[in-house]
């Protein structure tokens, strides 16, 4: 059995009225390699005629972003032509790779109505390998996400990324990352294998979990030592976690902004590159 090295707690950083935090990087965490950052937006509701997400066109480079809907929805736009709304339940998978720009805000239909709002955005390395890959978009809506129901319709696992006992998930990932939210009742239990070589990711969303006999609070990440292939998860209430797991890169990573590169050099570069209009035309 695995045991936790330490539970960090999210920091409360509001981005103008969105309500967001942010477990990862933190002061005693920098990355959970190949996890890189995680933005937790919500829970809140919004007024009718509301603003919406605010995160207007930016480029990005040398990584992905995955968004996980839990409410509400989310309207994606790139420079590589892919739009979408995405909706409560909904996945999207974006691979930044050699550079794109996109825009991530409500649609106009949520903008006009309101309502509940929960959103969370994990930013995923590439290895240097990939890192000037292509870009590509994927937006998945709950149905097209299989998931799992376990002990006796306690706990549903959505199978966003990897396998689960031989079951495929939904997107194919460039690298080897498994990726789940998994859903609890109260008392709800599972036990899952992690090859002892790999980083385990582990944030509860809602609620409280007892994993390896360690509880973690809602709001709190799970840092856990190479001691063990094996997590036994128990919930007290309803909870919701963001699981995920991977072969570390072990490489250098330098994160400017935007841009995540192995060097100073390709920093600047991509900046450039940016500048010169290498990551494509923003589209109004």
């Amino acid at each position: 059995m695995r045991t936790i090295k330490k539970i960090h707690r999210a920091a409360y950083s509001p981005i103008a009225d969105l309500i967001t935090y942010s477990p990862l990087p933190s002061r005693t965490l920098e990355q959970v390699d190949p996890f890189l950052f995680l933005n937790h937006h919500g829970p809140q509701k919004y007024r009718p005629h509301n603003n919406g997400l605010p995160f207007g066109p930016h480029p990005h480079r040398g990584m992905e972003t995955v968004t996980f809907i839990l409410e509400g929805d989310i309207m994606h736009k790139d420079s590589g032509g892919h739009e979408s709304v995405i909706t409560a339940g909904g996945v999207q998978w974006m691979t930044a790779g050699r550079g794109l720009i996109h825009a991530e805000v409500s649609s106009s239909e949520f903008k006009q109505t309101g309502g509940d709002l929960e959103i969370l955005q994990l930013w995923v390395n590439l290895p240097a390998r990939l890192k000037m890959t292509e870009p590509r978009y994927i937006g998945l809506q709950k149905e097209d996400i299989p998931s799992l129901t376990l002990d006796e319709g306690k706990v549903t696992v959505n199978l966003i990324s990897g396998e689960w006992q031989g079951q495929k998930a939904a997107f194919e990932t460039l690298s080897d990352v498994t990726l789940n939210t998994i859903f609890f009742r109260p008392g709800g239990e599972i036990s899952i294998g992690v090859p002892a070589s790999h980083n385990v990711f582990f944030y509860v969303i809602r609620g409280q979990l007892t994993v390896n006999g360690q509880v973690v609070e809602a709001l709190n990440l799970a840092e856990f030592n190479h001691d063990g292939d094996a997590l036994r998860i128990q919930a007290g209430p309803d909870s919701v976690l963001l699981f995920g797991h991977a072969q570390p890169f072990n490489e250098p990573v330098v994160a400017q902004g935007p841009f995540v590169m192995n060097t100073e050099a390709e920093i600047h570069q991509a900046y450039d590159d940016y500048r010169r209009g290498k990551f494509g035309q923003w589209q109004h």
